[in-house]
């Protein structure tokens, strides 16, 4: 059992760091916004897209700040989201079958539903058999965005929402990742997928060879990426699959064991990540200029099709899982929250940001302007389901025993991290369940 004294809550940390980073995103995305609609955008684009920055041996595409941005920063940020997804299938809230059958559920449910009300809204239209691309544009959730929105709801919104948002958004991001890979991937060089296997099975051997040291994973994972990036599938898939092979050491609620690589690695990447990477990604490909945009282009199909997505489909798809799961009896409601409080968390997990604008450049390459349909639609839908679901949560009646709950959750995610759930914590302090 690893020595707790003195130890932070891994997850009161990771909270309160996507809770910050979520609020400096967005206004990362309202700068990009400003931008873009300014004297500045000439400026903003040419930067970004015009001026060139190297080419890789062997590759056929000169780089650009954006491609830099979108391949190869967000391979980093991938690589965090990888090792996030790891620890808490190993050693945290997604560690048995039990804990996972809710937001797994409440996930799948908020992939689906999305993606099936995209394909309605553009089936029919002349140019379906394009727009059917971006099915998976509202199926991803924005956890540092949603989180922030929490954020500033302060003590009005109970610690089991926001495990229940975190653990679905985890779910989430597996199932964008899986999408990326198998979905969005161009013609495949197979000598450089070999290659990647090579690296990939001498990362494995180092862990099971005892070496802790970060920088040898980081120096296979940088030539992982090269080969990802040559191979054809998305050079950001070589993140996750670096997080797969970084040795964890189960140390419940001893995140920055010395010990332990994943939790050194995932705790040196945190601010960074949140503070330096997803803001920057977000200013990158947020700005859309909506000079000559009129009502035609705003509720064409694509992001008309999008934004219904975000919003009425996770609120459909994942309140309606939650819901017929505690009425079946597959799981239990989540202590300490009503269901609207339930029903406003759904609606927040519209909000699909980062990922949504990252998988809108991979549904439509080289259509610079679907791309911009598909930023108006991601921007639309994220910011009705920001405001709805803080309206709701907002002015929610809170439950009638909000503060024992939240007062015994809290003393047991800081005295054992984030081992326990909810009901585990209520039960060892024998705090009123209803």
């Amino acid at each position: 059992m690893a020595e707790r004294t003195g130890v932070r809550s891994a997850l009161r940390a990771f909270l309160r760091s996507e809770a910050s980073g979520g609020i400096v995103l967005m206004v990362a995305a309202v700068l990009a916004m400003i931008v873009a609609n300014g004297p500045l955008y000439g400026d903003y684009h040419h930067i970004l897209h015009d001026v060139p920055m190297g080419r890789l041996p062997g590759s056929h595409h000169t780089m650009n700040l954006h491609m830099w941005i979108n391949d190869a920063l967000m391979a980093i940020f991938f690589l965090f989201v990888g090792l996030e997804i790891k620890r808490e299938f190993i050693d945290g809230r997604l560690a048995t079958w039990e804990r996972r059958r809710l937001p797994v559920m409440a996930a799948a449910a908020g992939m689906v539903v999305p993606a099936l009300i995209y394909l309605f809204f553009v089936s029919g239209h002349p140019e379906s058999a394009t727009l059917t691309n971006g099915w998976a544009i509202p199926a991803a959730t924005d956890i540092a965005f949603a989180i922030g929105v929490l954020a500033l709801l302060g003590k009005r919104a109970p610690t089991s929402l926001k495990l229940f948002l975190v653990t679905v958004a985890i779910v989430d991001d597996m199932g964008a990742v899986a999408i990326i890979a198998l979905v969005y991937t161009a013609d495949l060089n197979t000598l450089a997928l070999l290659g990647a296997a090579v690296v990939m099975i001498v990362m494995w051997w180092m862990g099971r060879s005892g070496i802790v040291k970060i920088w040898p994973y980081l120096i296979a994972g940088t030539l992982l990426w090269y080969l990802v990036f040559l191979s054809g599938v998305h050079a950001t898939i070589a993140g996750v699959l670096t997080a797969m092979m970084v040795p964890l050491r189960k140390t419940p609620g001893a995140p920055d064991a010395q010990d332990s690589t994943l939790h050194r690695l995932e705790h040196a990447l945190d601010w960074p990540v949140a503070f330096l990477i997803v803001p920057l990604f977000g200013f990158a490909n947020a700005g859309v200029s909506m000079a000559g945009l009129g009502m035609e282009h705003i509720f064409a199909p694509l992001p008309l099709a999008i934004a219904a997505g975000l919003f009425f489909g996770k609120q459909v798809g994942i309140f309606g899982s939650v819901w017929i799961a505690v009425k079946m009896g597959v799981a239990g409601k989540l202590r300490g929250a009503t269901w609207l409080q339930i029903y406003g968390t759904a609606l927040l997990c519209g909000i699909g940001f980062t990922m949504s604008l990252f998988i809108g450049a991979l549904a439509f390459p080289g259509n610079q302007e679907l791309i911009e349909e598909a930023k108006i639609g991601v921007l639309m839908g994220s910011f009705v389901s920001a405001l709805i679901g803080y309206l709701v949560l907002r002015f929610a009646p809170l439950h009638k025993h909000h503060d024992e709950i939240e007062a015994a959750e809290a003393g047991e995610i800081e005295r054992d991290g984030d081992v326990e759930t909810v009901s585990e914590a209520l039960a060892a302090r024998k705090a009123p369940a209803r």
